[in-house]
């Protein structure tokens, strides 16, 4: 674990109540308590909802008004719900909308600055050994807790990420557990099972609060599963970075040719709508306290804006969106420093994130994955959020 990772334990009594994949040193009363609290957290979800390419923390979460041009970039900041927080004037709506979720400031990973990387730590909080590639967390939860009905336990939307730049792998397959427990994906792939999602049967009322676009079709397909049973989705804003406007805004080159002001004229507004009327949803719907919402990129951008107009890969800190799930809202984890170049408050590392999301479904993530008789292997080296953990 990373030095600059929270170094609390998890107790005994929380390993109880949160759960394990593995029985190792349990009495037999102790199984059976641990037993029926797994039961009681059954009906948990998650949609976890990656901003491919690797959002700026400057035109999203984390905006720097007092900052020089050359760092705080074309957009303002505005006011929030909250005093003394401020979000990207890309984000009016969820400005509005700051008492229902927590932000993250101070995430970060050591690792090389590309996008697999991240993916993965996000995805299996830990990367890549050798030709050891780790089980993304919903097909942990497909193996440990199997469908509700005839729901797909674990779901990508729509597809798993291709095209990032490197050809490593990308942290969404279940790996050694077995092609039963890959996730289902809405349009098919050789590796995953076909799982249809019709739009057409919602309201035209609720698909154009969502937008009718890639980011609100995509969350109002999120939404569908949780309330049919589905465990875990993650949500690819882009499953591909090439040929398209991406959050990969480096303001020059093939396919990554956005600048930042873009955040502001055409990804901002689409994201801004689909995740607001996915929280509202959620909520009107009784789902919003059973079902967490995570929304961030696999890194930062660079502090200043580059000679194109662009920033450029920056892991040493960035931001996340957390909803849902019990978690308080309101709430700001941790800061960047002037720049936002680098976490001077209560580093986060990105697999805590992933720790949090274990807890939440009913894991412990201290707990031991078998991959062979001979070898176990922990599900994270990292311990949940406790500022996004109640009770």
């Amino acid at each position: 674990m990373s030095s600059r990772q929270n170094q609390s334990e998890v107790s005994r009594r929380d390993f109880l109540r949160v759960g394990s994949l593995s029985f190792v040193g349990l009495s037999m009363a102790e199984r059976a308590a641990m037993a029926a609290t797994q039961r009681d957290r059954s009906h948990k979800n998650c949609i976890f909802i990656m901003m491919t390419g690797g959002a700026s923390q400057l035109e999203t979460f984390d905006p720097k008004p007092e900052a020089p041009s050359e760092i705080r970039g074309p957009l303002k900041a505005i006011s929030t719900t909250v005093p003394g927080v401020f979000l990207s004037e890309a984000f009016p709506q969820l400005a509005q909308r700051t008492g229902q979720f927590s932000l993250v400031r101070s995430l970060y990973h050591d690792a090389a600055p590309i996008h697999e990387t991240g993916h993965q730590l996000l995805m299996t909080g830990r990367l890549s050994r050798g030709a050891l590639n780790y089980p993304c967390f919903g097909s942990v939860i497909a193996r440990q807790w199997g469908p509700r009905g005839d729901a797909p336990p674990f779901v990508v939307l729509p597809r798993q990420v291709t095209s990032l730049g490197v050809n490593t792998y990308r942290g969404q397959q279940a790996t050694f557990l077995g092609e039963e427990f890959e996730p289902a994906t809405a349009v098919g792939e050789s590796t995953s099972a076909e799982f249809e999602i019709e739009i057409t049967g919602e309201s035209k009322a609720i698909q154009q609060q969502y937008g009718k676009h890639r980011f609100g079709q995509l969350l109002l397909q999120a939404r569908q599963l949780v309330e049919r049973g589905t465990r875990c989705v993650v949500v690819n804003l882009f499953d591909d970075l090439h040929q398209q406007l991406t959050w990969d805004c480096h303001g020059t080159g093939a396919g990554t040719s956005g600048k930042v002001y873009e955040y502001r004229d055409s990804l901002g507004p689409a994201f801004d709508k689909a995740l607001s009327t996915l929280l509202d949803d959620l909520s009107t719907r009784g789902l919003l306290d059973d079902t967490l919402v995570m929304a961030t990129g696999e890194f930062g951008r660079t502090p200043q804006v580059n000679a194109h107009g662009g920033r450029d890969h920056w892991p040493h800190v960035w931001s996340a969106l957390v909803a849902g799930g019990g978690t308080p809202g309101g709430q700001v984890i941790g800061a960047s420093d002037a720049r936002a170049s680098a976490p001077v408050e209560r580093p986060v590392h990105a697999s805590e994130l992933t720790a949090t999301v274990y807890h939440h479904l009913g894991l412990n993530p201290g707990s031991c994955l078998a991959r062979s008789e001979q070898d176990e292997i922990r599900l994270v080296d990292a311990v949940p959020i406790g500022e996004l953990i109640s009770g």
